[in-house]
């Protein structure tokens, strides 16, 4: 079982290398040289996906059908004179800093009124245009810098969707780039990249697409999944039974364990804690193997982890107490467990606080 369990890697190139045809020729001349090859871009573009999951159908996620082409504008801080007319929309589209950004920098709050004449501080820095269909964890990929810290450069907050047309600060010093080291955290998933960078943009006006109620009706990864706006009652258990094998916090050699860790035979139902929407179903987490992850509504999030089979579909409304999964033994899990986690915004919660007492 332990050398079956144990994914591949999977690689996508992060760009495609044109190819030239080498011209036959006649016995009568010499052919020409063919072209210097290509150079090579080191890139960590591995997506690792544990290949022992069984999953349903699905199109791939977006950020690897939409990629991002790294073409953010860099500009330096500067001060701005409101002309009439202005609006702050027309005055990031001038400057080509983030409406947002303009509106922290200068203390403005809703509805952003500003006067002609007035003179707005402009924040410089690299502001990447947003467009249709691209996703956080894409945009991350593309200028090397981890998403949390573009997350946290750009106070972007709950349900995390971006907008067309939307710019988003990207952080680091762009006349060094990355580093290797830099680079290849980017390209590492973790639960916080696919909770808060996982939706696709879309249109300013556009409202994402409503839940589907079933697994056999997928939605395009590239569409934006509507989500919960309260949680409906509280949660239950995962699992029937199992022996917690592993509880929330550090452990004994420092490591952290965002959730609880719980002993079940293979292929023990694992069903929903609460009413919500797939957010993720997938095994793009190395160590956690086949992974769902739920949204609540009411900030919350459930995560489930280590399944053999993947029942559900992103963007598939769930009922608590409905089968999502199958326990396995995936990624690093050493025995069939299932990796449960709660998380309250950005942040793991104890689960054993949320859940009844056994």
């Amino acid at each position: 079982m332990g050398a079956l369990r144990r994914g591949t890697s999977a690689v996508l190139p992060a760009l495609l290398l044109g190819g030239c045809l080498i011209p036959g020729g006649r016995d009568d001349y010499a052919a020409p040289p063919p072209p210097p090859a290509p150079r090579q871009v080191e890139e960590p573009v591995r997506r690792d996906v544990d290949e022992n999951v069984r999953t349903l159908p699905a199109p791939p996620p977006a950020w690897v059908a939409r990629p991002v082409t790294p073409d953010a504008r860099t500009i330096p801080s500067s001060t701005y004179t409101v002309q009439p007319g202005d609006n702050l929309r027309r005055i990031a589209d001038r400057t080509g800093a983030a409406s947002e950004a303009i509106a922290r920098e200068n203390d403005l709050a809703a509805p952003y009124t500003i006067f002609a004449g007035q003179r707005l501080s402009i924040p410089g820095g690299r502001w990447h245009l947003v467009r249709e269909g691209q996703t956080g964890i894409a945009i991350a990929r593309a200028y090397g810098v981890e998403w949390s810290r573009i997350v946290d450069a750009n106070r972007l907050t709950e349900p995390y969707i971006l907008r067309t047309g939307q710019r988003v600060l990207i952080p680091g010093d762009a006349a060094r780039g990355p580093s290797r080291a830099e680079r290849a955290a980017a390209f590492r998933l973790d639960i916080d990249d696919l909770v808060t960078g996982s939706q696709p943009a879309i249109a300013e006006n556009a409202a994402p697409a409503k839940p589907v109620a079933t697994a056999k009706r997928v939605l395009p990864s590239t569409a934006a999944v509507a989500e919960p706006t309260r949680i409906s009652g509280g949660f239950q258990w995962p699992v029937a039974g199992g022996r917690i094998l592993r509880r929330f916090g550090p452990g004994a050699s420092g490591e952290r364990n965002d959730g609880i860790k719980i002993a079940v035979p293979l292929q023990t139902p694992v069903t929903a804690a609460a009413d919500g929407v797939v957010a993720y179903a997938g095994s793009d987490i190395p160590s956690l193997g086949g992974l769902v992850i739920l949204k609540h509504g009411s900030r919350l999030t459930s995560v489930y982890g280590h399944a053999g089979q993947l029942l559900v579909q992103r963007g598939q409304a769930v009922k608590r107490g409905q089968t999502i999964a199958l326990s396995g033994d995936t990624g690093a899990a050493n025995q069939p467990e299932l990796h449960f986690e709660i998380r309250d915004g950005r942040t793991p919660v104890d689960p054993l606080t949320r859940l009844p007492r056994r």
